[in-house]
């Protein structure tokens, strides 16, 4: 588990390699002097959230990440919050204007592992809202949704199952079928609570 330090270690750290590379094309240099927990494998996504005028609401602006403990933590944060930034198909680059108003969050993934189950409608059980993020596979195609989308969204875990098929470009009631393989996933999350502010760690809690 990450300390609150780390976690707001990690959040600046984005941030910093995020606003260097908007503004003069460059990735900052990872520090030497960090603790060992940094240097291990992990997984990890990198969300940008821009501020909607007027009022406190939000609105995703990028979201990539490493599902999987390839590369140590640390180098994972510098890697996705760049992508994040800049290669999320869905966006166009972020602009060093919209810095202002945007928020990072960093969320570390625990390894992902299969859900066994005997019959699909089992995953309605097994599946936790607020506790697993998801995987799905099948077919050649894959997806991934964050634990803290369903929780934003209100979604049930049968809502939660059919948008993780459409993120992986599959009809929303394929989890029934036995042969698609769904893997769960926890994760710790800590963002800013406003642009370049205080860094938390976010609590979403099983529903």
């Amino acid at each position: 588990m990450l300390s609150l330090d780390e976690g707001k270690f990690l959040v600046k750290l984005a941030r910093k390699n995020i606003e260097s590379y908007i503004k003069v094309g460059k990735k900052i240099e990872i520090p030497k002097d960090i603790s060992e927990k940094l240097k291990e494998k992990a997984g990890v996504f990198v969300t940008l959230r821009k501020l909607k005028e007027p009022g406190p609401e939000k609105e995703l602006r990028g979201c990539i990440g490493y599902p999987l403990p390839h590369l140590p933590l640390i180098d994972a944060v510098i890697e996705s919050s760049i992508s994040s930034a800049t290669k999320d198909s869905r966006f166009s680059r972020v602009k060093a204007v919209e810095l202002d108003n945007i928020i990072v969050e960093v969320s570390a993934l625990t390894p992902p592992e299969e859900i066994k189950v005997n019959n699909p409608e089992e995953y309605l059980e097994k599946i936790k809202i607020g506790r697993d993020g998801l995987i799905v596979e099948y077919s050649g195609n894959s997806g991934l949704l964050l634990p803290q989308v369903p929780v934003d969204w209100k979604w049930d875990v049968k809502t939660y199952l059919e948008h993780l098929m459409q993120k992986a470009w599959l009809p929303s009631n394929i989890w029934k079928e036995k042969d698609v393989k769904i893997s769960s996933f926890q994760a710790e999350i800590f963002e800013e609570e406003t642009p370049r502010g205080e860094v938390v760690r976010r609590e979403i809690g099983e529903c």
